[in-house]
């Protein structure tokens, strides 16, 4: 038996510290937590995306009374980005939430399905997406979603 090691290397910076596009994303990201449908939870996620003409995109996740067809914010984003402009790569994504206290201090992690379609972008389209995760605690910065799917599934798994 061989035993291999994963290790995630992430950055954590203060809202003030991250560059422009970070800010301006993690700020319509939270913008966005009021598009949110979440009857249910209570707990409202926003995604704001930027695609590589600078043009950025909104998400909100709504829920349903059928939990198996409510959609995450980070996907109604993506979705969104794909359905209008098919031929623009997604080149940062940041998330924030909200509960009834108010922005978690935590920041909130993609879902797996989230990470799935996530990696297709990046595949799709040749190119790593920079994930903005938002907390009031601080900020995490990742380079690409592959960071935080290891072993991850691709077309490549396929042949």
């Amino acid at each position: 038996m061989k035993t291999l090691k994963t290790i995630l290397e992430f950055g954590q910076y203060a809202l003030d510290e991250l560059d422009e596009t970070g800010q301006l994303l993690v700020q319509r990201a939270i913008e966005a937590t009021a598009h949110s449908y979440a009857p249910y939870s209570d707990f409202h996620v926003g995604a704001a995306l930027m695609l590589d003409d600078g043009q950025t995109i909104i998400g909100a996740n709504q829920e349903n009374a059928a939990f198996p067809v409510t959609l995450c914010a980070e996907r109604a984003a993506v979705f969104n980005a794909q359905s209008n402009y098919p031929d623009k790569a997604i080149v940062a994504i940041a998330i924030a939430a909200k509960n009834k206290h108010g922005l978690v201090a935590t920041p909130v992690s993609p879902c797996g399905s989230c990470r799935q379609v996530i990696l297709e972008m990046e595949q799709r389209y040749q190119r790593d997406i920079r994930l903005y995760l938002y907390g009031t605690d601080g900020v995490i910065v990742v380079n690409s979603i592959k960071d935080l799917l290891p072993l991850c599934f691709v077309d490549a798994s396929m042949r």
